[in-house]
């Protein structure tokens, strides 16, 4: 067990609102803002595969919508095994928005990353800083 219990089962009930209709592939994502407020996420497929948006972006922006601007923490879990990270181009979004620790998990296991792990040598563009 995590620290961040409640922020992996916040990613996991995300999770149940995914729309993946072509990959079956559901995934949940939550973040923890520096006011400690939890911000959820899901894939949503589109039939135009590129526009398909995945759940750290989800939670990402709505948080940033509502406010929010850091994250020190975020879950994703799949139902993969092992669990699975996040693709590439979220690991770079989620070092825009401060995130310094992942935790990736499955109904199996749970992992901890830092972020920098993940992504070493992320291109550095503070967007936590932009108005």
């Amino acid at each position: 067990m995590s620290s961040d219990d409640d922020l992996v089962e916040a990613a996991r009930m995300a999770r149940e609102q995914a729309w993946a209709p072509m990959s079956g592939y559901r995934v949940g994502a939550a973040l923890r803002d520096a006011d400690g407020r939890i911000w959820t996420g899901c894939n949503v497929e589109h039939v135009v595969l590129p526009e398909t948006v995945c759940a750290e972006k989800t939670a990402i922006v709505k948080a940033v919508s509502e406010g929010a601007r850091r994250f020190p923490v975020a879950a994703v879990f799949t139902d993969s095994d092992p669990p699975a990270t996040p693709c590439g181009s979220c690991r770079q979004m989620l070092h825009a928005w401060g995130v310094e620790v992942v935790w990736v998990a499955s109904p199996r296991a749970l992992r901890r990353f830092t972020l920098s792990e993940l992504l070493p040598a992320a291109f550095a563009l503070d967007l936590g800083k932009a108005t």
